[in-house]
């Protein structure tokens, strides 16, 4: 079964206070977007100027303001300052406010997130990796369950019902992935991958796709009816000059792991990102002032499989950003078709 292609909008929540944010997610649905899916941050990326409104309670002000999009949220960490029951409470109610156009992204965290709230010492991936097993399986039976007792490594329950959820099916569940151990669980034991854009061809051909089809077919799903859901950071004007220094707020991004990894502090995170130089914060983005290469440059990501495209602008003006993303790139990218998904890795 072959999925459409979707174009969403990310509503970037560390940049953003949420009524600002709010509107431009309408505007989003206005414009012929798909999708919006929000951040979920406690601590932003930087100080100066950053934001972290809670992703729960604006998605719950979207589904309100919104008929058409899919909301979701891109991605919830279930594991540290959430339990996996209070995510699992929190996205049945939402399931049933804006019933069929709700998902839960979910991944393993970052240090920025869960240190401040929690004084928790971070763990390293194997445990992050096992926390968010535990709470998928759990999640999964408080859709599905009444009276759960769960006593597990990380988390327990005793007779937990969520009275207030969708009673078939739950609650659509995506989970992202940066390596092809997580993306093999992924195709086994969700509804949708997420992944972020700009990593090089290698990763998405030849690591993460191949390994998830491997596990969706180790599960007995076909692969093709996995959502694939990348998100595609993208800064496009007119003026050249502009759309390169929109991307100075998201500096961080251009942080490598080693630079950035263990830094809870968000002034320490804005201070190491702002001495990058703007070519270096441009090098995630498709900066571009021509929709034919934004199209050629996004087409890449379509042709290996993936058909759920949401555009990370960078800048300032998110309505101009809208605007024009609408007018000159949307109705050429309408036009490709999601390729076929590379075949299954030997040994994922």
């Amino acid at each position: 079964m072959s999925l459409p292609l979707k174009l969403g909008y990310k509503a970037s929540a560390e940049q953003f206070g949420p009524r600002e944010l709010l509107e431009f997610s309408v505007d989003a649905e206005e414009r012929g977007f798909d999708s919006v899916v929000i951040s979920d941050h406690f601590q932003p990326w930087r100080h100066t100027n950053g934001h972290s409104p809670f992703s729960f309670a604006w998605m719950g002000g979207l589904a309100e303001r919104t008929k058409r999009v899919q909301i979701g949220t891109s991605v919830v960490t279930p594991t540290f300052r959430y339990h996996p029951s209070i995510v699992a409470h929190a996205m049945g109610t939402l399931a049933l406010m804006a019933p069929g156009r709700v998902m839960l992204g979910i991944g393993t965290g970052e240090s920025l997130n869960e240190v401040a709230p929690t004084g928790v010492e971070w763990p390293d991936f194997k445990e992050r990796y096992a926390r968010l097993r535990e709470a998928v399986a759990l999640m999964r039976r408080l859709w599905g369950e009444d009276f759960v007792d769960h006593k597990g490594t990380y988390y327990t329950t005793h007779g937990a019902t969520i009275y207030d959820r969708p009673r078939e099916g739950g609650v659509p569940l995506y989970i992202a992935a940066g390596g092809p151990q997580m993306a093999k669980y992924v195709g086994k034991n969700a509804d949708g991958f997420i992944c972020t854009s700009g990593k090089g061809a290698e990763l998405y051909r030849d690591q993460l796709l191949p390994a998830l089809v491997a596990g969706a077919l180790e599960a007995g799903k076909d692969p093709e009816s996995l959502d694939r859901l990348i998100e595609v950071k993208v800064s496009f004007d007119t003026d050249r000059a502009r759309a390169m220094e929109d991307t100075r707020f998201w500096g961080a991004l251009a942080l490598s792991s080693e630079e950035k990894t263990g830094v809870e502090d968000p002034r320490e995170m804005e201070r190491l990102a702002d001495a990058l130089p703007v070519e270096r914060t441009a090098k995630r983005f498709i900066v571009s002032t021509d929709p034919e290469e934004h199209v050629e440059r996004i087409k890449f990501y379509t042709d290996l499989g993936f058909n759920h495209l949401v555009f990370h602008f960078p800048g300032p003006d998110q309505r101009r950003a809208l605007d024009l993303y609408a007018e000159h790139v949307m109705p050429r990218l309408r036009r490709l078709v999601p390729g076929a998904l590379p075949a299954a890795a030997a040994t994922a």
